[in-house]
């Protein structure tokens, strides 16, 4: 076929007429990258590793020229990984069909928008009226990060939220460690005994389990609480000890968010701090609840009650703080107490958070570009991105509809009346506990007929190995896998089944001892017997060794 107009022919090959020709294809869209102008941060919304993967997907990319450079990602790094640099933000907002943002966008840099543009980024719309007005009157299609259904399995991979408060919670342990007089761990030195630091961390979620594993990782004894009752296995998991309010009240919200609780809760809660502000060094906050001022869990007189020197890290600063002294965006003293307010937490760890971040929007670009061609198709029928879509084309779509229920399952048909237990059988299982016993009477006279066939048939030389091998097998068996997990390093595991094996061989070597008192003087007969003594030492001695180091780790 001549590279013309394409012709369509039949089964038989007869030429039809010509086929009309196809809707010319999109061009690919541009994805535009600003520098951030909120003050102090740091952080870009694509990274030179993540625009190659954006090209990929057929987007082309373009870079205000610095916009990396407080992340520590040069422009020749963008230039590098395929994307055009632009000398001007201006240039970038007029000339992309899409922007990514760290930060809520100004009211001059919406201006700069071009009209019926893409907007991906923090918005957060309940906070910001007026912004979303001025997002409709450019016609423009927004994706608010921040409002993506986190309830969905397959949002996880574009959950900015999550990434960057894993970075804020990992910062968090670090400021206070900067603040703090002393090690996190406890140490025996020469000049005496550190104890090790206290620290308690009020909130679990992602924030402030990374947190947690943080602290822990330092060395710190740590305790963390949280309204919602099934963060205690995660916190113990982390290795903290998990401090339970003495009030039965359940805290989660939805979304992976708490919720308000009761006055009575509340006041349970208070008298829980009060008491870890007297015993511990550190307090880290993390309490949030979604369109809502921070919850005060942290009082003045909590405070005055601290150790001269304690500090305390307010993640909750930028919604007023946890603590009643804190000042947003500054690290204060207050009673001879650290209050570290810092709303950039996250921005702190520039190049960590903003890969994270980039990463998050690439897959988000990967689901409104599945096709890979470089345009974006905006599906309001995938509820992913429903959720995330708060304007569409100039009309608010913010906030979405509910997210929809399950089909209810049809009424189960009523189940038959089990049959009658057979005579013979034990117990109320019916025929399910004959059928086992059978199952295992078979498999043994299965076994059994083998093992005789293999006696009756086998040269002496070969039984003789042929039961050490299976009693070996056994006994590494049962001192291996039939031990507590907590002892199941790689090097208890490899010792005891080789322990198994010396066992075996020298209780068959010491057996003419046991039977007719043949060759009792002989030296192989004595080494045997050694051995029999020196490997029950090894393995029940290695277990106890292992148990006493693994006490000194709990704390």
């Amino acid at each position: 076929m001549q590279s013309g107009v394409p012709t369509a022919t039949t089964s038989g090959s007869t030429p039809v007429a010509n086929a009309a020709p196809s809707a010319p294809s999109k061009p690919p869209q541009r994805i535009g990258v600003t520098r951030e102008i909120f003050p102090g941060e740091k952080r870009v919304a694509t990274v030179p590793e993540v625009v190659e993967k954006l090209i990929k997907l057929g987007f082309t990319v373009s870079v205000e020229t610095g916009a990396g450079d407080a992340a520590n990602f040069s422009d020749e790094t963008y230039v590098a990984a395929g994307a055009q640099i632009v000398d001007s933000a201006a240039k970038v907002w007029a000339e992309s069909d899409i922007v990514f943002k760290v930060c809520v966008p100004t009211n001059a840099e919406v201006d700069m928008m071009r009209e019926g543009g893409i907007l991906i980024g923090f918005i957060w719309p309940a906070q910001n009226p007026e912004l979303m007005q001025q997002l409709t009157a450019k016609k423009a299609t927004v994706l608010a990060i921040d409002s993506l259904p986190r309830m969905l399995s397959r949002a996880q991979k574009m959950d900015a939220l999550t990434s960057q408060a894993g970075v804020a919670g990992y910062r968090a342990v670090v400021e206070a460690a900067n603040a703090f007089g002393r090690f996190f761990a406890g140490q025996i030195t020469a000049a005496g005994k550190v104890q090790p630091a206290k620290v308690f961390i009020a909130g679990a979620g992602v924030a402030g389990l990374a947190a947690i594993g943080t602290a822990v990782g330092l060395g710190a004894i740590v305790r963390a609480n949280d309204t919602r009752a099934e963060v205690a296995d995660q916190v113990i998991s982390m290795g903290g000890e998990f401090v339970k309010v003495d009030f039965e009240e359940e805290g989660g919200g939805g979304g992976g968010y708490a919720k308000v609780m009761s006055e009575g809760f509340q006041q349970a809660q208070r008298d829980m701090y009060a008491k870890q502000a007297r015993e511990v060094d550190i307090i880290i906050t993390t309490a949030l609840i979604p369109g809502k001022p921070a919850p005060r869990l942290i009082t003045a007189e909590m405070v005055k009650s601290m150790k001269p020197g304690s500090v305390i890290v307010d993640m909750a600063a930028e919604r007023g703080g946890n603590c009643e002294l804190t000042v947003p965006g500054e690290a204060v003293v207050r009673h001879g107490v650290t209050i570290v307010g810092y709303t950039d937490l996250a921005s702190r760890l520039a190049k960590q958070s903003s890969t994270l971040y980039a990463t998050n929007l690439f897959r988000l670009a990967e689901e409104l570009c599945k096709t890979k061609d470089g345009v974006v198709n905006v599906n309001m029928e995938d509820e992913a991105i429903r959720g995330l879509t708060v304007t569409k084309e100039g009309s608010i779509t913010w906030p979405p509809p509910a997210p929809k229920q399950a089909a209810a399952a049809p009424a189960a048909a009523k189940p038959a009346a089990a049959p009658a237990a057979k005579k013979g059988g034990h117990g109320h299982g019916g025929d399910t506990e004959p059928m086992a016993g059978s199952k295992l009477a078979i498999m043994f006279g299965v076994a059994a007929a083998l093992f005789w066939l293999i006696g009756a048939n086998a040269p002496k030389e070969f039984l003789s190995h042929f039961t050490v091998f299976v009693l070996a097998c056994f006994v590494g068996y049962m001192v291996v896998w039939n031990v507590k997990p907590a002892l199941h390093t790689p090097l208890m595991s490899v010792t005891n089944a080789i322990s198994s094996i010396i066992a075996i061989g020298a209780l068959v070597q010491i057996s003419p001892i046991v039977g007719a008192a043949s060759r009792p003087d002989s030296l192989i007969t004595w080494v045997a017997g050694a051995g029999i003594v020196l490997t029950a030492i090894n393995m029940f001695g290695g277990f106890a060794v292992t148990q006493r180091m693994l006490a000194m780790f709990r704390k």
